[in-house]
């Protein structure tokens, strides 16, 4: 409505011209205390502020013009919100702050301004992510180059996204606002990929895939119905994630290695969903996520993000290495121990110390196993630990993650045979001692690359000791003159089905006096 202060009428009323009385206006203030006039106008001042500041404030917050670097004014107020009915200030508790859904789609949340296609345009290009830095434009760039010289497992592609990302898990796409159309798209101006963090051949078809697909405006895309201030990562837990070398190698570390610098502030959305796997190892999702994580398969929503990943980076099995792309940060398996401990409240960083002043009795853990590769001669094991100073326990793995890695923890020495349950050396502290029992048929490439490099790599005391033909069983199932004994490598030339047939089926029976020195330098390394 335009203002009556600025609009006169061509001849104004009053008195003719030549009469030289004060203007009206004049005799009515004149006529006012001077007390009660400074009221007033104190008073109307102050209601005209706070009328600017509401409109203000109304307009900061629904208008994308004030999103950008050129709004100092806003700079430090909090962050937009949409008012809920029933607050007082408007702003939605912190931990709803993250999530904000489209009017549309819920009917509590009051209308907003109808957001045109040049609006959506500009908030593509102008949009901020979690950690505040302005992007001015769509960004797309994939790590594809996974082959490590002298490792055999090449890693998968990971595509790193930011702008406007529109994430519809129903259709298995992820939208990406991209006027330019510039990325490693096809001539569909789509990407595809399987986020699983190991690339085999054999696992790579039972993942979902998810298409990145290159849209030109966001009025190409699907429209919001629940928006994030925070990154999203995409991945899948498929594959061997019932075994638990496998859940750290191909999706815990991996998630660490992608997520940890977010510090919390990152939604998780897994394709391959297994409800049991996510209540198993709900401590550490939650300690790299502060928001429950979201089912890929079984949403219905369009998910609107700033940032985010379609896929994770990995290294090597339980080794994480500085790496200029996969790692800036320069995180380290100690970090991700590190993680571990605080994630299940684990109080030990270091073993006990030994020594003349100390009468304590260094905590021994064996791993029993009673599936293959089991150690035949148990209890003869456990009572020369004994005998030779350790306090030892005999357990087996557990389901339970917590209740295992409290065991593990409370060890100073972990002693195994080869296998996943060498895996909670992860929970060791610091200094600690890592005794690996190989079986026979060459497997020092496995024995090293799998458990001894990333032992070293923790920071972990390390002790191998390789069986001879004597202590394995398969000095009962073939005869000496055969590969087995002969050429071992020729089982490994045979591809994985012979090492699994052959090798790890065996059982081991150490002899005790060959045994003996490699616990003494066990015990010899904690006190050091």
């Amino acid at each position: 409505m335009a203002s009556t202060a600025y609009s006169r009428p061509s001849k104004p009323p009053g008195p003719a011209a030549g009469d030289r009385s004060g203007p009206r206006l004049a005799k009515e203030l004149g006529r006012i205390e001077p007390k009660k006039l400074g009221i007033g106008l104190v008073a109307g001042c102050c209601f005209a502020l706070l009328t600017y500041l509401s409109f203000a404030r109304l307009f900061a917050i629904y208008s994308p013009v004030f999103d950008s670097s050129s709004s100092m004014v806003l700079k430090n107020m909090p962050p937009a919100t949409t008012t809920v009915p029933g607050t007082a200030t408007g702003a939605l508790p912190v931990e709803e702050q993250k999530e904000v859904r489209d009017p549309e789609a819920d009917p509590h949340m009051p209308n907003l301004p109808e957001v045109t296609e040049k609006d959506q345009q500009e908030e593509a290009t102008a949009t901020k992510p979690a950690g505040g830095a302005i992007i001015t434009e769509a960004k797309i760039t994939c790590d594809e180059n996974g082959v490590d010289e002298g490792f055999p497992y090449a890693r998968p592609p990971v595509c790193e996204l930011a702008g406007d990302i529109r994430v519809s898990p129903k259709e298995k796409t992820m939208y990406f606002v991209n006027p330019s159309g510039a990325g490693p798209f096809d001539s569909n101006g789509e990407k595809k990929i399987r986020p699983f963090a190991r690339k085999d051949d054999f696992l790579l078809p039972g993942v979902v895939e998810v298409t990145i697909k290159s849209v030109s405006s966001a009025a190409a895309a699907p429209r919001c119905t629940r928006r994030h201030d925070v990154p999203v990562v995409v991945f899948s837990v498929a594959g061997y994630t019932d075994n638990f070398f496998h859940d750290n190698t191909d999706v815990l570390i991996p998630l660490f290695l992608t997520t940890a610098h977010l510090q919390g502030e990152v939604q998780l959305l897994v394709t391959n969903y297994k409800p049991w796997w996510v209540r198993k190892f709900t401590p550490l999702l939650r300690k790299l996520s502060n928001y429950d994580v979201i089912d890929f398969g079984k949403d219905d929503e369009v998910h609107c993000f700033r940032a985010g990943h379609l896929g994770m980076y990995r290294d090597r099995d339980l080794i994480i290495s500085p790496h200029p792309t996969r790692n800036p940060r320069n995180y380290s398996m100690v970090d991700y121990n590190r993680f571990l401990r605080r994630a299940f409240n684990l109080p030990r960083d270091a073993p006990a110390v030994l020594g003349e002043e100390t009468s304590a009795k260094p905590q021994m853990l064996i791993i029993e196993r009673k599936g293959t590769r089991k150690l035949l001669n148990l209890p003869e094991v456990s009572a020369l630990c004994e005998a030779l100073g350790f306090a030892v326990t005999v357990a087996e793995a557990d389901a339970d993650v917590r209740v295992f890695a409290e065991k593990v923890n409370a060890a100073d020495v972990l002693l195994a045979v080869h296998g996943a349950g060498l895996t909670n050396q992860i929970f060791l502290p610091t200094g600690a001692v890592l005794v690996q029992i190989v079986p026979w048929g060459k497997m020092d490439w496995m024995a090293t690359n799998f458990y001894g490099q990333p032992a070293r790599d923790m920071r972990l005391r390390y002790v191998e000791y390789y069986v001879s033909e004597e202590e394995t069983t398969l000095k009962d199932k073939y005869p000496r003159d055969h590969y087995v004994f002969k050429d071992p490598m020729h089982i490994h030339a045979q591809g994985w089905p012979a090492i699994a047939e052959i090798i790890m089926k065996q059982d081991v029976m150490v002899n005790m006096t060959r045994f003996k020195p490699f616990l003494l330098q066990a015990l010899n390394e904690l006190q050091d």
